[in-house]
């Protein structure tokens, strides 16, 4: 099993690297004392888990002088052990607390102190470790080290193509939209009216114009382009939504189209929101 051991300085970003890890997937423990970690290690194994990570700090100062055997311990038992230690001048972290108006683990009344204690205490932690310093980065850009790092890159990002009708509302969780009302629409032909657009007729009378061939085309170059790196950002879910004015013709057909043009690992999930609802 790979086990992730994510340490460093307070301020230095250990919870954005913590909530990474467990958006690719692996099982996450935050600040679990070390006595309980070959236990909670053979627990997860034992459920067939294959990624775990878990957050180690200062906080458990009285545990730390286990730490070195308990690496060594898990290396042993076969497990892979990878120890990701981050941190950031002082200068930065006194920024940080500032901003966010937290207080640290190990300060009193001085802020400066805290910092100090925590570089002292665990500094046996940062030997042999991979040391990433954060002050540099914001939270995607760390995101983005910890996905490339831990995770896999590709194909990690779930794409859904959804169809809307805008008179309904434009989706709150889209992160793309178009807008598609342009096109010919297949409610004013008497024929076309009551059918949707999954079925041959509507969307032969979409997509074989010049207009709705052309977009077809264009949005589809745009998101092969895009979707890589939305990944590679570390991204996990994107929501494409497609609106025309009801959300049963136009917008379904080139939602469709789409999901037979953009096979694996984009293909993703669709969902037609308005479909069912009445004209």
């Amino acid at each position: 099993m790979r086990v992730v051991v994510v340490t460093g300085l307070s301020g230095a970003g250990k919870s954005t690297a913590l909530r990474s890890l467990e958006d690719i997937g692996y099982y996450c423990a935050d600040n679990l004392p070390l006595p309980l970690v070959p236990s909670f290690v053979d627990t997860m194994a034992a459920v067939g888990a294959e990624d775990v990570a878990i957050s180690v700090d200062a906080r458990q100062h009285e545990f730390l002088d286990q730490y070195r055997g308990q690496v060594e311990a898990l290396r042993t038992a076969g497990h892979t052990v990878e120890v990701l230690f981050l941190e950031a001048a002082d200068d930065v972290l006194l920024r940080r607390y500032s901003e966010t108006r937290r207080r640290h683990p190990l300060a009193g009344d001085e802020l400066s102190d805290g910092i100090r204690r925590d570089r002292e205490v665990l500094a046996l932690l940062r030997v042999d470790a991979s040391v990433t310093n954060t002050e540099s980065l914001n939270v995607h850009q760390l995101k983005e080290i910890i996905v490339e790092r831990y995770g896999r890159a590709e194909g990690t990002l779930a794409v859904t193509l959804q169809s809307f009708g805008f008179k309904h509302g434009l989706p709150a969780d889209s992160d793309l939209v178009f807008d598609v009302r342009f096109l010919p629409n297949p409610y004013f032909v008497p024929e076309l009216r009551d059918r949707d657009g999954r079925e041959s007729p509507v969307s032969e009378y979409v997509l074989g114009t010049d207009e709705g061939a052309a977009l077809v085309d264009h949005i589809e170059t745009y998101l092969l382009h895009c979707l890589p790196g939305f990944a590679k950002e570390g991204k996990l879910y994107l929501t494409v939504s497609i609106g025309c004015t009801g959300g049963r013709h136009r917008s379904v057909a080139l939602v469709e189209e789409l999901h037979k043009r953009l096979d694996e690992p984009w293909g993703g999930l669709i969902r037609h929101r308005d479909l069912n609802r009445g004209m």
